[in-house]
C-alpha cells in the first residue's frame, strides 16, 4: 500500500522505508498526537520519536523489538505521556533538547543540541534546535542516502503554519528560526512530519511564509 502520513486515532499505523530507515506512523490520545517508530533496515535497531501516550499502542506496534532510544521533541506533556512507561518496557536511552528536559517529568539521559546526532542502527538523525514554541523544542533531520531529506519538525512546523506561541516575540523567534533554519537549508521536496496531523513538504509550504508572518501564526 501507499504511505499517505494520514493516520487517525484508533486507527492502523501507517509505514514506508526511505532509504535504510523505515517510519511508522501512528496518532495517539486525546490530542492525536503523532508516534514516529524508526527502525534501521540494516540492523532492526529502532528509535521512538514522542512517546506521547497510549504505552500499549506504542509497545503493541514494536512487537517486543529493542529499542535504542526515545526521542522526545519537546516538553509539552501531550508529548510524553506514555514515555515512562516505555522506557520501563524498553530500558532505552531517554533523549531530549537541553533547554526543554528539566520541563520533562521522565528523566532525560541525553541532552541535545544542534549539531548533535541520533543513531538509528546504520541511519544517523542530526539535531536542529528550533525556539519559540518552546525553548528546547528540537527537530530531527534524516538525510537519506538514496536523495531526499526527512524532518520530524515535533510541533515547530506544520502543513498551513509554525507552532503555536504566547507571545508576540515567540512568534517572531519562530519564524525566524523556521525559515532560517529549515527553510532557508532545505529543498522543496523535504518532507516534513509534523508532531499532530498530516506531513507535508516545504515545497508546499514556502509560498505561505509571508502570509504567516503576516497574520502573526
Amino acid at each position: 500500500m501507499t504511505y499517505t502520513g494520514q493516520v487517525e486515532v484508533g486507527g492502523p499505523a501507517d509505514v514506508q522505508v526511505v532509504g535504510d530507515l523505515e517510519v511508522t506512523k501512528l496518532a495517539v490520545g486525546p490530542l492525536a498526537n503523532n508516534v514516529y517508530l524508526l527502525r534501521c533496515t540494516l540492523t532492526d535497531q529502532r528509535v521512538v520519536i514522542d512517546a506521547a501516550d497510549e504505552s500499549e499502542r506504542i509497545l503493541a506496534e514494536l512487537d517486543g523489538a529493542e529499542v535504542s532510544r526515545i526521542v522526545t521533541t519537546h516538553r509539552h506533556p501531550d508529548h510524553w505521556q506514555a514515555l515512562a512507561a516505555v522506557r520501563d518496557a524498553t530500558d532505552a536511552e531517554t533523549i531530549a533538547g537541553a533547554r526543554d528536559a528539566e520541563g520533562i517529568d521522565v528523566p532525560t539521559d541525553t541532552e541535545v543540541s544542534t549539531g548533535a546526532r541520533v543513531r538509528v542502527g546504520a541511519c544517523e538523525l542530526e539535531i536542529i534546535e528550533v525556539e519559540g514554541h518552546t525553548p528546547g523544542s528540537i527537530v530531527l533531520v534524516y538525510d537519506d542516502p538514496d536523495g531526499g531529506t526527512h524532518l520530524f519538525t515535533g510541533d515547530s512546523l506544520f502543513p498551513g503554519g509554525v507552532g503555536k506561541t504566547w507571545s508576540e516575540q515567540d512568534f517572531r523567534t519562530l519564524i525566524d528560526e523556521v525559515e532560517t533554519k529549515i527553510f532557508d537549508r532545505f529543498d522543496d521536496d523535504t518532507r516534513f512530519y509534523p508532531g499532530h496531523g498530516d506531513d507535508s513538504t516545504l515545497g508546499a509550504e514556502r509560498p505561505h511564509l509571508e502570509e504567516w508572518r503576516e497574520r502573526g501564526y
